[in-house]
């Protein structure tokens, strides 16, 4: 029986909610997000010293990508890794509209880059991180060669930690330049008159562990001094990316930011100062660390069915959060106002999708769950990122509401639900 999880949020206060707000919704919590956001930036303020500007989090808006979330995590000192012409956009606009400078804090990684893309990365003044090495001649010849430019490494083989655990297996990823392709793309990058490098690398998703970065970094630091040395290539700054985890199950155990962070000062103390790069930046690009753990859905119990096995029907589906039919991930629930009554009852948790896996839970033990008009609300943890933003409208389903907690306690609408007009708008008849 799996163990409670803390809501950030009570039953009586999201009764309050959706009596304003039909649920399902997604809810998000400011306070945590803006604590997280400056335990990050604490983490790594080592960087910055006379000789180095110092640590930038570039926040990942394919995890959240909402206009207010995204402002707040620029109050908080981050900006914005982008995929997309549309993320750029949505990034840009919010650094107009905060009156912030564009450059400096969009970062753009795409893969598979057409042509206008490149033209917005470059009308949005972004530094762009490229992902293949025949892309450098395909961006030169739409926009030309950019005087900052990053180029994302991916060593292949199997990457693992020193206690031998294995991460993942970058040789099977589609993403990244080889070893040979990265030394050759700095020299033809610097032929063509770029001046200022960098280097990213993203080689594991929700690590679960503090070694996941010391040991990217350990490994992006010794490549950086190879750069120099064999392409004359001196890097601005190292880009350690996204994949650090989140604690989805109450089992797990959260990684630790401070002790990450220590981790990768010590590999940087020991690797690139010595070496005369102590003015090298760090960057990151979290999105999941970030914001899942600060948001929520919302869904209330309106059916229940019993068959070979007991349903529980909620009015949320996957269309609100694809993870759990997509990969089969685990997302905790409770049922508000239940908290502290026994989980004496085994339940598929379902929504109305005409597909067998539309299941938020499967066989999971859980209090009594009262269903109807009036019944359970039920919290699905750890939404806050890749969650409404992996939204779809299969069936006819309509996206629902995003909604910001305040650190004073209001209730702000940050995304409308979606309407039948704005499902048809598409349409030519």
């Amino acid at each position: 029986m799996a163990t409670a999880k803390t809501t950030f949020v009570t039953k009586d206060k999201l009764e309050e909610i959706a009596a304003e707000f039909p649920t399902p919704f997604h809810l998000y919590d400011e306070a945590g997000i803006r604590e997280n956001a400056r335990r990050v930036v604490k983490a790594f303020a080592w960087n910055k010293t006379a000789d180095c500007d110092g640590f930038k989090e570039f926040f990942a808006v394919k995890a959240t990508p909402n206009y207010k979330i995204m402002k707040l995590l620029l109050e908080e000192g981050c900006g914005f890794d982008c995929a997309s012409d549309t993320e750029l956009t949505l990034a840009a606009k919010v650094l107009r509209d905060t009156g912030t400078p564009a450059f400096g804090n969009i970062m753009f990684s795409g893969n598979v880059t057409p042509d206008h893309e490149f033209r917005v990365a470059k009308d949005v003044d972004a530094i762009i991180n490229l992902d293949d090495v025949s892309f450098i001649s395909a961006m030169e010849n739409v926009i030309g060669v950019p005087d900052t430019v990053s180029l994302r490494y991916n060593p292949g083989g199997v990457f693992e930690t020193p206690d031998r655990q294995i991460m993942d297996t970058p040789a099977e990823a589609k993403y990244g330049l080889t070893h040979e392709q990265l030394l050759y793309g700095y020299r033809l990058l610097k032929e063509k008159g770029a001046a200022n490098f960098g280097i990213h690398a993203f080689l594991s998703s929700n690590t679960k562990t503090n070694d996941y970065y010391p040991t990217l970094a350990r490994l992006l630091f010794n490549t950086a001094i190879e750069i120099r040395e064999k392409t004359d290539v001196s890097l601005s700054f190292i880009n350690l990316s996204g994949g650090i985890g989140i604690p989805y199950h109450p089992s797990d155990t959260a990684n630790d930011i401070a002790v990450i962070g220590a981790g990768v000062r010590k590999a940087y103390e020991e690797v690139l100062v010595p070496a005369g790069f102590g003015g090298l930046r760090i960057f990151s690009e979290l999105g999941r660390f970030m914001l899942a753990p600060y948001g929520c859905l919302v869904t209330r119990a309106i059916r229940e069915k019993h068959t070979y096995r007991d349903y529980i029907g909620v009015d949320a589906s996957a269309c609100d959060l694809m993870r759990p039919a997509m990969y089969g991930a685990y997302h905790h629930i409770t049922v508000a106002g239940k908290e502290a009554a026994p989980a004496a009852h085994t339940y598929d948790v379902t929504g109305g999708l005409c597909e067998n896996n539309d299941k938020f839970a499967v066989a999971r033990e859980l209090p009594q769950i009262s269903t109807g008009t009036d019944g359970d609300l039920l919290i699905i943890h750890d939404t806050g990122a890749h969650g409404h933003s992996m939204g779809y409208n299969y069936n006819g389903r309509l996206r629902h509401a995003e909604l910001l907690l305040r650190e004073d306690g209001t209730v702000e609408l940050i995304r409308r639900a979606e309407t039948p007009e704005d499902y048809f708008r598409t349409l030519v008849y």
